[in-house]
């Protein structure tokens, strides 16, 4: 059965620049497989008993992950790993999922967490759009090794490939809130400048 499990949606210009013929397909499963995740993470919520330190936030973002993977796998697209983590590649944009708030936020008010990873910063900093406004481009004096190797592009995905963001707000009990895909540059306050952004419908949570 399809992951979708419904008809293709018409997928927007921006979608269709980036995705080409899967769009339609892509924008119709990234709900479908965001609340089958849900699911997946609060049945491991309920079946750890924990009211602090529940597996559903790690759970979720794994599940997240493996289902769009997936869907590239189900769409004939490429899933690509990177330092472990499987990263689903249509039409050489690859899938960046992040849930960036537990209850409703609007999408301006994103931000990695200062714990965020190093792999995390850079897959922004390489594949990510380059920002809008040149004017505080890095002098000379500032194009460290350590900056250098934030914008080195990881093989695994290809020098080409570019990140399409998928940011969505879910909590344990509301399932998914929102969600969001588009193209955003990260900032050095860890915020994000959103050069496009779309929403797409949340799927109803399925049973697990």
């Amino acid at each position: 059965m399809s992951v979708w499990g419904g008809d293709p949606v018409a997928p927007s210009a921006w979608a269709v620049e980036r995705f080409g013929q899967q769009a339609g397909r892509l924008a119709a499963a990234v709900p479908v497989q965001l609340a089958k995740a849900q699911a997946k993470a609060h049945a491991a919520h309920l079946a750890a008993g924990l009211k602090k330190r529940s597996p559903y936030g790690v759970t979720l973002a794994e599940a997240v992950r493996e289902n769009l993977a997936d869907t590239a796998r189900e769409l004939g697209e490429s899933v690509r790993e990177v330092l472990g983590y499987e990263y689903a590649v249509i039409n050489e944009h690859a899938l960046f999922p992040f849930k960036y708030a537990d209850r409703p936020r609007p999408l301006d008010r994103a931000r990695l967490p200062s714990k965020t990873s190093p792999t995390r910063r850079r897959l922004f900093r390489a594949h990510g759009p380059e920002p809008q406004d040149t004017l505080f481009d890095l002098g000379d004096e500032l194009t460290t090794e350590e900056y250098l190797q934030l914008h080195e592009t990881f093989e695994e995905l290809g020098a080409s490939t570019k990140l399409v963001c998928v940011f969505f707000t879910a909590d344990v009990e509301s399932g998914i809130h929102v969600i969001h895909w588009g193209q955003a540059h990260l900032e050095p306050d860890r915020t994000f400048t959103w050069l496009h952004s779309e929403q797409l419908p949340v799927a109803p949570q399925p049973l697990e």
